[in-house]
């Protein structure tokens, strides 16, 4: 390797080790504190950095201390650009989702140290909330030029990939709202799978009649007491 690309790459490495300080900071500090008690200049202190660092990285104590889920939209894109082309849409989304959820070089929210108490975090601040959105917009943008390359379309005129990215979306935000809570840290990827097969169940089919089985059932029928069909 030439001397002119090492500097970048030592530069680069310097800049994420940089980000990542910061972000540390700001994620133990507003944990262990408070959104509302942390400053951006505490946040700086703490990563032996200063106010003008802090700066050149993020917009804000929000945008930091969220940093931590950033690259989660990525992973979940990034299987998604791995799901076999053959797979529907939906169903190539939701194993994404899985595969996410399922990682084990890089664990996803469940299995990481005190992300479940930040996302807790995120629905009484609005403020984190809203710059948590602002992440789930951006990862859900890739996702819909995704499916539409997965496709071979356009996603300007054929509605299928924004449909198709805001019902996995969707479905994986309602098993996160359940999640933080129901007080249950380690089930997220059951309410995952329960949020996909309500896209699949009743929401689509609708509810059977009175007296008539669920779709698909198994399972008979028997008039109580005699055990008759």
């Amino acid at each position: 390797m030439q001397a002119e690309q090492r500097i970048p790459d030592r530069r680069g490495r310097k800049a994420r080790r940089t980000r990542d300080a910061l972000a540390g900071a700001a994620f133990e500090l507003v944990l262990d504190r408070g959104l509302r008690e942390v400053t951006v200049e505490e946040i700086a202190e703490r990563a032996d950095l200063d106010r003008r660092t802090f700066s050149r990285y993020f917009a804000g104590k929000e945008d930091a201390v969220l940093d931590s889920v950033r690259g989660d939209g990525d992973r979940i894109n990034d299987a998604l650009r791995a799901r076999p082309a053959g797979e529907p849409p939906l169903t190539a989304y939701r194993r994404a989702v899985q595969d996410w959820l399922r990682d084990p070089v890089v664990p996803a929210w469940h299995r990481r140290p005190r992300i479940y108490e930040l996302l807790v975090l995120a629905e009484r601040e609005p403020t984190l909330y809203a710059a948590f959105h602002h992440i789930r917009v951006g990862a859900q943008a890739d996702s819909v030029a995704i499916v539409a390359d997965r496709l071979g379309t356009d996603p300007l005129s054929d509605l299928r990939p924004a449909v198709t990215v805001a019902a996995g979306a969707g479905a994986l935000l309602a098993a996160q709202a359940a999640w933080v809570r129901g007080d249950r840290p380690d089930e997220l990827p059951q309410l995952v799978d329960r949020a996909f097969e309500a896209l699949a169940g009743e929401l689509l089919t609708g509810p059977a009649p009175p007296g008539v089985g669920a779709p698909h059932s198994t399972t008979s029928t028997t008039t109580e007491g005699n055990g008759t069909p």
